[in-house]
């Protein structure tokens, strides 16, 4: 594989960073690393990849020009520390201000400032671009909508109603992809890139198609073929029942235990008073109900008006002495407990055990990061209730999750008692989404075994979704395949073609996954030097799809291309599929070396 003269520098260390280097060099992309320091783990990455590293130190400036900026085609800025992206990104545009900078930032303020230095950067946030992915898992959307020059697509996952082939099942919509075996989410499904529309499928399988609505209505294709749990509703009656309950188990688990120690004794004092009074008290003589009157008085001190001890025996009297001293003290050790519950911390963290326990078909995010905030903040826009569970208490978008009115569970997650507290065991749907890929199996695992057999689909209702973030695609896979766990997400793989895709000249227009696998939409621009200028469909990839090309001299949109449709220079290609085969076709695309542009 040729490799391209223009090389694309990606600045920093980290997982979406050598995602995107992986991808590049895959791809026949010359790449060059700039890292704060080389290290073991930097030299360990790399060491199959050939990539030259350049470690920048405290001049950045020294390391971009030794990574040949000057002749460069982009910049990705992707390190963990976003100062450092911050730094790296406008040094390259200092150097070379005609270069594509993409950088990560996830501070909106300071994003819109840089958006604002030049056209020619690109500022995108991990969380955002990952977090639909996740949402619609959670939701169980099977279709994407996408507006390609005006016209809407549709993406969309339908069930096979019978056996045959796609041409007799779904005519000229174009399918994208087929997972066997897919109709039954417990099994990991095969996934076929791109099939031709002579392949064979069965009932088991589920087909992704792209088509306008028009095309599948002629088609008579259905897309949403299974109700989610999340439309199941309690009734009224049966929701304030359940919230009493949940109330009464929250206060006693909240309480001090003493609490319960002091009403025992109060409720004793009561007792032993009442018969002391109902046998001793002379004249005009007491009730049962008199007994407990005038008990529950004298302990409260409130005074004497209807009883009193004034003609009754001495040793009533100092029974009365008694009675009131204890029941003071009693009553001030209640109140104090009382207050220590409503004043203490435990208060909020109760707060949110209380509104969790009364909810039910809501969505469960585990791990509230940037990522998780921003899955939070989208089911909530979307109208659906959510509880977040997080280990540490001093997070620092606890406020920002208060702020939208989210109950929060502190605790260990991998711990049963913590999800119920949770309502997995009622919830819709569960998002695992902490950084760290073990606990996140860990607690997949435990939300699995809570759910019982509501994780299994049935006839209309389709099973309760465990959407785990798992960095390493490979691992998502095996996780998958041994687990039953079909909706494992990276957000450095949904990330990453935007990065890519942006440092090559490519316009994502959406990302969607199937099976655990990302695919793409993108718009790619046919330039007069364009490699593929002239091309026909059928000599592309057999791994993607033109699904529509706009056309320079008309203006029309033409779709669907047939196989022996051509691109012209100053066309549209509106391209579809996995976002690695899209990047080959960029490769194509880009075949002419970048002039020394070097600003001094």
């Amino acid at each position: 594989m040729a490799v391209l003269a223009a090389p694309v520098i990606v600045c920093g260390f980290s997982a979406i960073a050598m995602r995107i280097v992986d991808q590049l060099v895959r791809s026949g992309v010359h790449v060059e690393l700039v890292v704060p320091e080389i290290t073991e783990s930097v030299t360990a990455s790399t060491a199959e990849s050939g990539v030259s590293r350049h470690a920048a130190g405290v001049n950045v400036t020294a390391a971009l020009r030794a990574a040949g900026v000057a002749r460069a085609q982009a910049v990705v800025c992707v390190d963990d520390r976003e100062l450092w992206n911050l730094e790296a990104a406008l040094v390259a545009a200092r150097l070379r201000p005609d270069i594509r900078v993409v950088l990560q930032l996830d501070n909106a303020t300071v994003a819109d400032a840089v958006r604002a230095t030049g056209a020619t950067t690109t500022v995108l946030d991990i969380a955002d671009l990952a977090a639909p992915s996740v949402i619609e898992a959670c939701l169980g959307v099977n279709r994407h909508t996408v507006d390609i020059a005006g016209t809407e697509f549709v993406v969309a996952d339908l069930r096979v109603p019978r056996g045959g082939t796609l041409r007799e099942l779904f005519g000229d919509i174009a399918p994208v992809a087929v997972a066997r075996g897919a109709a039954d989410e417990q099994v990991a499904a095969d996934l076929i890139r791109c099939p031709g529309r002579d392949l064979r499928v069965d009932t088991t399988d589920v087909v992704t198609v792209v088509g306008t609505p028009a095309q599948l209505s002629d088609q008579q294709v259905v897309t949403d073929t299974v109700a989610p749990l999340a439309d199941i509703k309690s009734t009224p009656r049966d929701a304030r029942r359940h919230r009493a309950v949940a109330a009464a188990r929250r206060f006693v688990a909240d309480a001090n235990p003493n609490f319960f120690r002091m009403l025992g004794v109060l409720v004793v004092l009561i007792a032993v008073s009442t018969v002391i009074l109902r046998l001793g008290y002379r004249k005009p003589g007491m009730t049962v109900l008199d007994a407990v009157y005038f008990s529950s008085e004298t302990i409260a001190t409130v005074g004497y008006g209807d009883f009193n001890f004034s003609h009754q025996p001495d040793w009533l009297r100092v029974w009365s002495i008694l009675l009131m001293f204890a029941g003071l003290t009693t009553t001030a050790m209640i109140m104090a407990f009382l207050a220590e519950l409503l004043i203490s911390r435990r208060l909020s963290e109760g707060a949110g055990r209380l509104r969790a326990q009364a909810m039910s078909a809501h969505v469960v995010v585990v791990g509230l990061g940037a990522f998780g905030i921003r899955v939070a903040e989208g089911l909530r826009s979307r109208g659906h209730g959510v509880v977040i569970v997080e280990r540490a208490s001093n997070d620092r978008l606890i406020a920002t999750a208060g702020q939208l009115g989210l109950p929060i569970i502190f605790g260990d997650a991998t711990v049963a008692e913590t999800l119920r507290d949770a309502g997995v065991d009622r919830c819709a749907a569960v998002a695992v989404l902490t950084s760290d890929d073990m606990t996140n199996i860990e607690v997949g695992i435990a939300a699995r075994t809570l759910l019982g057999r509501r994780w299994v689909s049935r006839p209309g209702v389709r099973g309760v979704p465990v959407v785990l973030r798992i960095f390493d695609r490979a691992l998502g896979q095996a996780v998958g395949s041994r687990f039953g766990f079909n909706h494992a997400r990276s957000t450095a793989e949904l990330a990453a073609p935007w990065f890519i895709g942006a440092a090559l000249g490519l316009q994502v227009m959406a990302t969607f996954s199937v099976s655990s696998e990302s695919f793409m939409v993108g718009r790619l621009p046919i330039t007069p030097e364009s490699g593929l200028a002239g091309m026909e469909m059928q000599e592309l990839s057999g791994s993607t799809r033109v699904i529509a090309i706009g056309r320079a001299d008309s203006g029309d949109l033409e779709h669907p291309p047939r196989r022996g449709t051509r691109l012209h220079a100053g066309d549209d290609a509106y391209l579809i599929g996995p976002w690695e085969e899209l990047i080959a076709i960029l490769e194509r695309d880009h075949s002419h070396p970048v002039a020394d542009r070097t600003t001094e």
